[in-house]
């Protein structure tokens, strides 16, 4: 079985392919099969979370991409910044991890989210797509500090 560490995020040659959704992608000890069919086990550091693109590298020396599945999503669009900014900030209150891009944003599908987003005036579509959420302001990923001055247990 490949024993599995966050490599890099630059492109380059891959030898496989790892597909998970983004709750797995969160966690720091997991067995997997990578999308050949092998067998590996990731170990990463607590609070890494891989994201589209990472690499990561097995202690044979096998490097393997990692992929955001396609999850159940809600996903809604405008050309209306106000608007936008104004969804961002009633989901953001509810402390709902989202993907923005651009003219539009991605969170894990939500009837209720879904309603009130209409309520404000915008159509909110249901997809299965991958959903590769911001990582937060303060949240860092692949274990680059932060810098504001304190440590964490």
């Amino acid at each position: 079985m490949h024993e599995l560490s966050l490599f890099s995020n630059t492109p380059g040659h891959a030898d496989t392919t790892l597909t998970l959704p983004f709750e797995s992608r969160q966690k720091s000890r997991l067995r997997v099969h990578l999308d050949n069919g092998e067998e590996a086990a990731l170990f990463l550091e607590r609070g890494q979370v891989l994201r589209d693109g990472d690499r990561l590298r097995g202690d044979d020396g096998l490097v393997v991409e990692v992929r955001a599945a396609p999850e159940p999503v809600s996903t809604t669009a405008s050309g209306d910044a106000i608007l936008m900014a104004r969804a961002c900030y009633h989901l953001g209150n509810r402390h709902v991890a989202l993907q923005i891009g651009p003219g539009w944003v991605r969170y894990r599908h939500d009837h209720v989210l879904d309603d009130m987003l209409r309520h404000l005036g915008l159509e909110v579509g249901y997809e299965l797509a991958p959903f590769d959420p911001e990582s937060g302001a303060y949240h860092s990923t692949h274990g680059h500090g932060h810098g504001h001055g304190h440590h964490h247990d």
